[in-house]
């Protein structure tokens, strides 16, 4: 279980990207103007035998609290957006 506490509001910044990493969740959350990043690293998870099924969570829960959500593999983080 991920508990999500101390995120930017969704007002001021209604898109939020997850990225997975080897050792951390990066979450990017966009505004209008800036963005902030929050890393949640894995070993904080209570179950991190299978990440995907918790990034789909995450997602789930994001997108429940008003954020318009994206996945986002690591290889396309050079990418640009």
């Amino acid at each position: 279980m991920l508990r999500l506490v101390g995120l930017p509001h969704v007002s001021r910044f209604p898109r939020a990207t997850v990225t997975l990493h080897l050792d951390c969740f990066q979450l990017l959350f966009h505004g209008d103007e800036h963005s902030r990043r929050v890393d949640v690293d894995l070993k904080y998870l209570d179950n991190a035998d299978d990440l995907e099924a918790t990034e789909l969570r995450l997602l789930a829960r994001l997108q429940e609290l008003g954020y318009e959500v994206e996945r986002r593999s690591p290889s396309e983080e050079g990418a640009g957006s």
